[in-house]
């Protein structure tokens, strides 16, 4: 026999209990782990009822009932092998598994730290049959068709992992949340939760419409809009929250694929980044999102967990939803409470962005040399998204009037000279526009207040408008529609006398040669020089005054990142993040005071433009006072 040498151990193959216990500490964490397993596993038996009992949190005791297919007496012990399923049975069945579970782990994962037992009866049982794991006998029980699977003091067989648990509220809370994601992905199950013999939630059976509200609340739902979205084998449904139900942390983030809860960060990345510049600071959206998607495409066996997912494109997926969530975040709130502004509003000419009254600077310069460009169709330059309810012809308009100001605009509309006052009760009603303040989402502009502020009255009381948030807006998005029809919205470059060099590593090597477009659509021009010497010969002539080398790593890293949303989608946000500053500098400025036309202009303009809600950086640009709440403040009606 050989021995081992001095100071080595021999190989030895570890005893089952010991490997069911190390595979237990990836699939069961804390109770909320087993209440995720045993309800995926209730889902995919064909349950439409389940109840969870829990008691101390759910360690002392965790029960899981439902009214499913039930599991055969010949099957209940194979039940408790690990890996042994009966939904897949072929790698080609692992490839496009369609059920929450597949694995084939979690009940022996689970029975080798807490004491289970499991009773269940089929339809062709003529009594349910109750196994005890710990000793492997069956015995005859009494139940209906389906499965109770009983788990009681969690981690007792690992004292170690018991210690590392939170106090039993926490623990409650996890495994609600656990109840309410399967909630929301399945409104045609009822769900119900006790916990030590109280009901804490309950949900039944419903539309799927009415079970958002139900689970995410009623506040969530009036703050967010509806999403819909197919393109090919890709499906997106769900709610979205408005800029301004922005919270502090993401805590109210809900993302499935095919039914299942995951977080996964080319997904979270694609929904955050189509709220780039519309939240503030480091606010987080709001939503719950429904993703559908051939199972073939999507790698559901990445982590024992199955909380994370990989897509065969990941790209194509991750484009695919920020331009959904973009287009559903495009109309203004005033457009979704109201209509789309009609009769006047529909005849206004398209113009430039709007200057501000002539004895001022002219703060537009930027816009307009960027509209002035050869390169730019002028027409199709300042033509709005087709997602805008609004006719195309209402965007159209000779050359000579395209650059006019704002108070030009306002005159045009009024039929009057660029040089015409209007008094407070001469408020815009030329030709067919409407005298009712009612057909106006935003309504009429009364008077301008603190040289800040624009009030308007519509149909439910008081808007106020900060004007200078408001028009920026308006310009950024010109902007940005000028520059994507200027060279495909590529920035402009500058060459540098003396190329910068910095040595680079070996991604950063092979992302420069594989992405020598996008960066040179970033306006660098970047090449080996020599090894892993790389050469900057121009940088973006938008930033004179930064480090190239260092701007040109973070450029690097930034296209090799697996969630960055591809070399175009970094090109958009670098264009955007300039245009914002150009728009930002370009807008009306605080006490410059507008006349009457020139407000009502400003409201029809934001009225028609996406996003109009928030400024550039995520500040609102309006807010309704309703009749009720200005009643409040004076003690009217009591």
């Amino acid at each position: 026999m050989i021995e081992a040498p001095s100071g080595l151990r021999r190989i030895r193959e570890l005893p089952d209990a010991l490997v069911s216990q190390i595979a237990a500490g990836e699939v069961v964490e804390r109770p909320a782990s087993v209440v995720r397993e045993l309800l995926d596993n209730a889902l995919d038996a064909g349950a439409t009822q389940v109840a969870l009992r829990l008691a101390g949190g759910g360690v002392r005791s965790l029960v899981v009932e439902d009214n499913g297919h039930g599991i055969a007496r010949a099957d209940l012990a194979l039940a408790l092998k690990r890996h042994a399923t009966s939904k897949i049975a072929s790698l080609a069945d692992l490839e496009s598994v369609a059920t929450m579970g597949f694995r084939g782990e979690a009940l022996a994962a689970i029975a080798s730290v807490a004491e289970l037992s499991l009773v269940s009866r089929t339809d062709g049982d003529e009594h349910a049959w109750r196994l005890e794991a710990n000793t492997g006998a069956v015995t005859a029980a009494a139940r209906s068709r389906g499965t109770t699977v009983e788990v009681q003091e969690l981690f007792f067989a690992t004292p170690a992992r018991r210690k590392f648990l939170k106090s039993e509220p926490t623990e409650l809370a996890h495994c609600t949340d656990a109840v309410r994601r399967h909630a929301l992905a399945r409104p045609d199950v009822a769900f119900s939760l006790w916990h030590d013999g109280r009901l804490v939630a309950q949900w039944r059976a419903a539309s799927p419409a009415t079970r958002r509200a139900e689970v995410l609340g009623a506040e969530f739902v009036a703050a967010s809009v509806a999403l819909d979205m197919r393109a090919g084998p890709l499906t997106l449904e769900g709610r979205i929250g408005r800029p301004e139900a922005a919270r502090a942390r993401a805590d109210h983030q809900y993302l499935f694929v095919n039914g299942r809860f995951v977080r996964d960060r080319l997904l979270a990345h694609a929904v955050r980044s189509a709220y780039e510049d519309q939240l503030h600071g480091s606010r987080q959206p709001a939503y719950a999102l429904f993703l559908a998607i051939a199972p073939e495409l999507v790698d559901v066996n990445v982590h024992p967990t199955k909380i994370e997912v990989r897509f065969r494109d990941s790209r194509a997926v991750h484009q695919a939803v920020r331009h959904a969530v973009q287009e559903a975040l495009a109309p203004t709130r005033a457009a979704a409470q109201g209509h789309a502004p009609t009769g006047a509003a529909e005849s206004l000419p398209a113009v430039g962005p709007p200057a501000v009254a002539s004895g001022v600077d002219a703060p537009w310069q930027p816009a307009l040399a960027l509209a002035d460009h050869p390169a730019v169709d002028r027409e199709a330059a300042w033509a709005p998204a087709l997602r805008v309810a609004e006719p195309a012809s209402a965007w159209r308009t000779a050359p000579a009037e395209r650059g006019a100001g704002l108070a030009a605009w306002a005159a045009l509309r009024e039929g009057a000279g660029p040089g015409t006052s209007k008094s407070v009760g001469d408020a815009p009603r030329g030709g067919d526009a409407p005298t009712d303040a009612a057909a106006w989402p935003l309504g009429r502009a009364l008077a301008q207040l603190g040289g800040t502020y624009v009030l308007a009255e519509n149909h439910q009381g008081l808007v106020v408008v900060d004007m200078h948030a408001a028009h920026e807006r308006i310009v950024y998005e010109r902007l940005k529609r000028a520059a994507a029809a200027r060279d495909g919205g590529a920035l402009p470059s500058q060459p540098l006398l003396i190329p910068v060099t910095f040595v680079a590593t070996a991604a950063e090597m092979a992302v420069a040669e594989s992405e020598a477009q996008a960066l040179a659509a970033l306006g660098l021009d970047v090449g080996r020089l020599s090894g892993y010497t790389l050469a900057v010969r121009s940088r973006p002539a938008a930033l004179p005054d930064a480090d190239v080398a260092e701007l040109t790593r973070s450029v690097l890293a930034e296209l090799g990142s697996a969630d960055s949303g591809g070399a175009s989608r970094l090109v958009q946000r670098a264009r955007d993040d300039i245009l914002a500053t150009m728009a930002c500098h370009g807008a009306v400025r605080a006490n410059r005071r507008l006349t009457l036309p020139e407000m009502d202009a400003l409201l029809r303009e934001m009225e028609a433009t996406e996003r109009a809600d928030t400024c550039n950086h995520g500040r609102p640009t309006w807010r309704q006072v309703s009749m009720k709440e200005l009643d409040s403040l004076f003690l009217r009606g009591r």
